[in-house]
């Protein structure tokens, strides 16, 4: 079964640096196969036998702290998930002149547990919807400052999401097409 694991804050900011052929490497060090990794912020494509999405993160995180030597949170999704996800995304996603992301819930939160703690989008700013486990968000640019899901960096929620732009996003999903 074909899998995504998205990395959390590695490669930002000069932190936690991580060359993505040495990620490809580790990836394929615990068993995983036809490992691809694309851009620089810890977004890895892999095959593995079916199991628990909790094992699998479990298993990534352990591998990349034993290889990196410092702890990375990892949201693991199926392939499946994702097309699901993106076929559903709203209409309004990825259009216009906005900012638009996918934001990537890390389990065990839901996607709604997010929304909830964080409020609901600010009529006029931003839009959301959400396709579990993915909160589809967008902004136009000059109202993107006001918005609530921009002020998410430093909160507690933040440390339950990892964010991808709509372009990544809709990347991931056509190679795992």
């Amino acid at each position: 079964m074909k899998y995504i694991a998205l990395l959390r804050g590695i490669n930002v900011g000069g932190n936690n640096k991580v060359a993505m052929r040495d990620l490809k490497q580790c990836f394929e060090q615990i068993g995983f196969a036809n490992v691809v990794t694309y851009i620089n912020s810890g977004n890895v494509i892999f095959e593995s036998e079916k199991i628990d999405a909790t094992n699998l993160i479990a298993k990534c995180e352990v591998a990349i702290e034993k290889q990196f030597g410092f702890h990375v949170v990892c949201s693991v999704i199926s392939s499946q998930q994702l097309l699901e996800a993106v076929n559903h995304a709203p209409k309004w996603w990825n259009t216009g002149d906005a900012k638009h992301n996918a934001i990537f819930v890390i389990a065990p939160k839901k996607a709604e547990d997010i929304v909830t703690e964080i409020g609901e989008a600010k009529p006029g700013y931003e839009k959301i919807a959400v396709y579990h486990p993915i909160i589809f968000w967008s902004a136009p640019v000059v109202t993107f400052s006001r918005t609530r899901y921009s002020k998410i960096v430093g909160t507690k929620s933040y440390q339950s999401v990892t964010i991808r732009n709509a372009n990544t996003t809709l990347k991931l999903a056509a190679m795992c097409a």
